[in-house]
């Protein structure tokens, strides 16, 4: 799949745009009076889901019954199923909410475009490509910066939606991309076929969970990975979707080294009780992580300090724009508790509290559904992360050339903080990706370690 290498999230202009992309791209498939009816009733039981669950009873001042009317009526118009799914996209995507969205049904398809990219700064660079696939053999490279996908300029405001709906709502069979590589004055197009791989026939809640773990934004690593260098010992922690009971073997493996790099850099968040389970590991006494703005009150996220079984070396923690949810909000408790220092780029800026509705076709064989957000999360400091992220103290962005030559200066950055010296060419042979692909055709992106 295309997937921001998650998770994230011109706004409305932006979206109608896409949307009329989409009607004139996606594969055609007839409607009849059945199925515009079936979509129909898809935008209504989506409507009503939101205003029975949604976090903020005032839905952030849209006129709920105005807007979904508005898509009703554009449903009137649509030819295809695709350009129908765009058309309920499109209005949950204009309440500006990184956990507010429509799962259409399963396709049974999962499309692989061969490449990974991330957002640093407001410019998008190739971060891997698959080897052997079409992107690869059109000329596709690591480092190529993305001036346009299909024709639309990213930035990290909109590229979310971009991933949303190319590997959601319209996979595509090819792509095009305007590149820009590294040491080249003129950019160039890339034009290159994507790869579908048939899924299990089963449709049911798992497989739709599934996908909405896809527009995350990457391929997951779900492995934690450990590296000592002199004084300072690197963590790299690719996601909190782990079992918090797992913490705390996992914070014995930093041996009381006297520095540690938290590197939750690609790390698009994951469960509460782990996000909180580190914190008791990390900070020496009890902390309210964060209040939840929701309909009703709520309890707060809160961690408990494992006293003498923390950890009490100095920290750093590196981010980027794919360090989301739990991410950033850990990322943020370091900084307003005066903990570390926080390296890298902004993140994501996608914190909210979320749960999946799952619905079905009045004849209940079509599973489809939303993520619909049931709570803000507000920091100590009175604000919410939400669209915002998380500032670093000290800014570090790769450039295009960095990327193509294995460079790591964020990682440098972090060494060097703790005043031990390493160049960006010796950080980046710490975590590198291999892009593999199993005997089913399953994508895996592993990290090899020195």
């Amino acid at each position: 799949m295309l997937v921001s290498h998650c998770q994230n999230f011109v706004r409305l202009a932006f979206a109608v745009a896409v949307v009329l992309c989409f009607f004139h791209t996606v594969p055609a498939q007839k409607m009849d009076g059945i199925e515009r009816e079936r979509l129909k009733s898809m935008l209504s039981n989506i409507k009503s889901e939101i205003k029975k669950n949604y976090y903020d009873a005032n839905f952030h001042g849209i006129d709920i019954e105005a807007r979904f009317q508005q898509a009703s009526d554009r449903l009137k118009e649509v030819t295809t199923t695709p350009q129908g799914f765009a058309v309920i996209a499109q209005v949950l995507t204009e309440f500006k909410d990184s956990h507010l969205y429509f799962i259409p049904p399963s396709t049974n398809l999962e499309v692989e475009y061969g490449w990974r990219q991330v957002m640093y700064g407001d410019k998008s660079f190739v971060t891997l490509v698959k080897p052997k696939s079409d992107a690869e053999a059109k000329g596709l490279k690591v480092g190529d910066q993305i001036l346009s996908i299909e024709g639309f300029r990213p930035t990290r405001k909109e590229m979310w939606k971009v991933f949303y709906f190319y590997n959601i709502v319209a996979k595509r069979p090819t792509m095009k991309l305007t590149v820009l590589s590294p040491g080249d004055d003129q950019p160039h197009e890339v034009e290159f076929n994507s790869k579908f791989r048939k899924l299990p026939k089963v449709i049911d809640r798992n497989t739709l969970y599934g996908e909405l773990v896809d527009t995350s934004g990457r391929t997951e690593v779900d492995f934690n990975y450990f590296v000592n260098a002199g004084s300072v010992a690197v963590w790299k922690m690719p996601t909190f979707g782990i079992d918090p009971d797992s913490v705390e073997n996992l914070v014995k493996k930093l041996h009381n080294a006297p520095n540690l790099i938290l590197d939750l850099r690609g790390n698009g968040g994951g469960l509460v009780d782990t996000l909180e389970k580190l914190a008791g590991y990390i900070f020496d006494k009890d902390l309210t992580i964060a209040e939840l703005k929701g309909r009703k009150k709520m309890d707060p996220q809160r961690s408990k300090t494992r006293g003498n079984g923390s950890y009490k070396g100095n920290i750093v923690v590196l981010i980027d724009s794919d360090s989301g949810s739990a991410a950033e909000i850990f990322a943020r408790v370091v900084q307003l508790e005066k903990r570390g220092k926080v390296i890298g780029d902004v993140s994501s800026g996608s914190v909210m509290q979320s749960r999946f509705h799952p619905m079905y076709t009045g004849d209940g064989t079509v599973a489809y559904g939303a993520s619909i957000s049931m709570a803000d999360v507000i920091m100590s400091d009175g604000k919410s992360l939400e669209n915002v992220g998380v500032i670093p103290d000290i800014p570090v962005l790769p450039t295009g050339e960095d990327l193509a030559k294995q460079r790591d200066p964020m990682l440098a950055k972090a060494f060097e903080s703790f005043g031990q010296m390493m160049t960006p060419e010796q950080a980046g042979q710490y975590f590198r990706y291999k892009w593999t692909e199993n005997a089913k055709g399953e994508n895996l992106i592993e990290i090899v370690t020195p």
